[in-house]
């Protein structure tokens, strides 16, 4: 018996790991934490965020322009406002997470902040108070229509940003909270987590299908008070999934934020800006070869293994963080960083012209769930003698063209342009980033001679105001297809070439820029 002790030791310790808790504070069982057990709750709340996000978002517009009577262009705002103050809030739930509440309780607490704006969207659609009087229809016209007061209004965009901090904490953290629950030094879970990110983009798919047919023909059909419901019911279920799951949940310790490490370097370099760098750069300091020095506090502690990156001559001005003018003092970060933290911070700073160009690729992208759907509500949307299209639901070609052009890049592209210039992932990022410019260019010149030809028509069959424009919706495919198909091409050789840039060492501070990136379709 006393023998088998070491082995029955061992064995328990290897079902431990070493980087991870549970809920109670304890080191991870393998066993009982963790795999797809966690995951699955995961990807639920994933299904039921995107669910409610682009189920309120693709069809705002038309909800601000027909019920509340706002303007098209002013309609626009808020839509992109809204979606655009949930993508920028990443960063913070991201630096909330990272610093100060870890990626569990950043979760849980914003998609509460989120149910709770989707039931106050869902109250002000219902209550008739909160909305304008329908427009009173003179001589068999439009008529007057009231626009919505700003006591309406208020109540409306509190909503929306409630709604849009939910969404920003939430996407922030959780597909790295679902990494987090394998474990990358075992083979069989590291694979398991490549799997995991298919299935993760596969339900943020089919959350965004749904969203885009089924809520908004809800919305359109039965009303929004039943198409907002629904899409507060759902984040309360992906809310109550995710909490189900907690007992099973692997959680990893606080890394701290990226942003914090980028602002210390820079203070750092400010501070040291009149001293001369050494014509050696081996004389700057550094982390001790496969350990980092982590200065917190005026103490100088190792913790987990980091590789060294090399001395690069760009942005020369950051070195000056790295200068130790006082080595029988204990410096803090903020007086003091590792060269390797500074080249961390140059690589941010090298990957800031590839991230601004994504700024393009938004503002098309925008068109599509305001400027389009409006197009669209003025054109004929018939299939058929009886079923009409919702406005919103044109969206369904632009998910529509993301799923097929996925296999026909990795099968058809891939291949071609791997024989014609050798390269083993066929379009190198950079060349992937201008062919995605140029769909861009394309889309815009598909909406604009559109556009021309819409007016066209109107001006020539004399419809009467309100009526549909007699030509089909379907003109507006070729636009939802090239942004479709830009998304592929274009914002996923975008990250790869971030991530790519990032290493080794820099992935910190690449997840921190990303948070500035939020792509909407797949977080």
């Amino acid at each position: 018996m006393v023998g088998l002790l070491p082995q029955t030791n061992a064995a328990a310790q290897a079902e431990v790991l070493g980087d991870a808790w549970d809920y109670r504070g304890r080191p991870a069982a393998r066993s009982t934490t963790g795999r797809w057990g966690a995951a699955a709750m995961i990807l639920v709340a994933e299904l039921n965020e995107r669910l409610t996000t682009l189920g309120i978002a693709v069809n705002l517009v038309t909800y601000l322009t027909a019920t509340m009577h706002v303007g098209n262009a002013e309609a626009a705002n808020v839509v992109t406002n809204f979606m655009g103050t949930s993508f920028m809030l990443c960063l913070l739930g991201g630096f909330v997470a990272d610093s100060f509440l870890g990626r569990y309780l950043t979760i849980a607490i914003f998609t509460a902040i989120q149910a709770s704006g989707v039931t106050i969207l869902t109250i002000s659609t219902a209550a008739p108070g909160l909305r304008p009087p329908a427009c009173t229809a003179e001589g068999g016209g439009i008529g007057t229509c009231s626009r919505a007061s700003g006591a309406q209004l208020g109540v409306l965009y509190l909503a929306l940003y409630l709604t849009a901090l939910g969404t920003g904490g939430l996407k922030s953290s959780v597909s790295g909270f679902g990494s987090d629950q394998f474990d990358e030094s075992d083979r069989t879970e590291k694979s398991q987590m490549m799997r995991f990110f298919n299935w993760f983009f596969f339900f943020i798919s089919l959350g965004s299908l749904l969203a885009v047919t089924v809520l908004v023909y809800v919305q359109d059909n039965l009303g929004r008070p039943w198409g907002y419901g629904a899409c507060a019911a759902s984040i309360a279920v992906g809310l109550v999934v995710f909490l189900a799951g907690t007992r099973r949940y692997r959680f990893k310790k606080l890394a701290g934020s990226p942003l914090t490490q980028i602002a210390a370097v820079v203070v750092a370099a400010w501070r040291k800006r009149g001293v001369q760098l050494p014509a050696d750069t081996s004389m700057l300091y550094d982390i001790d070869v496969g350990k980092v020095a982590a200065i917190e506090g005026g103490s100088t502690k190792k913790s987990k293994l980091k590789e060294r990156i090399p001395h690069t001559k760009q942005f020369r001005f950051l070195d000056h963080a790295a200068i130790n003018s006082d080595p029988a003092g204990e410096p803090t970060k903020w007086q003091l960083a590792t060269l390797t933290d500074v080249e961390e911070v140059k690589t941010v700073a090298r990957m800031l012209p590839i991230w601004a160009t994504t700024i393009m690729f938004w503002t098309v992208y925008a068109q599509m769930t305001t400027f389009s759907v409006s197009q669209a509500t003025t054109m004929d949307r018939h299939i058929g003698p009886s079923f009409q299209i919702p406005a919103g639901s044109l969206t369904v070609f632009f998910v529509g063209s993301i799923l097929l052009t996925v296999p026909i890049y990795d099968r058809i592209v891939v291949p071609v342009s791997r024989r014609l210039n050798g390269n083993p992932h066929g379009l190198t990022p950079l060349q992937r980033i201008g062919i995605g410019l140029v769909l861009s260019i394309l889309a815009m010149t598909s909406a604009a001679l559109v556009e021309v030809k819409r007016l066209r028509v109107a001006r020539d069959s004399a419809v009467p105001a309100g009526a549909p424009v007699p030509m089909t919706v379907f003109w507006l495919i070729p636009q939802f297809f090239f942004v479709g198909a830009n998304l592929v091409v274009y914002l996923f050789a975008g990250r790869w070439y971030k991530y790519k840039a990032g290493r080794p060492g820099a992935d910190g501070s690449v997840n921190g820029v990303e948070m500035a990136d939020a792509e909407p379709c797949l977080h």
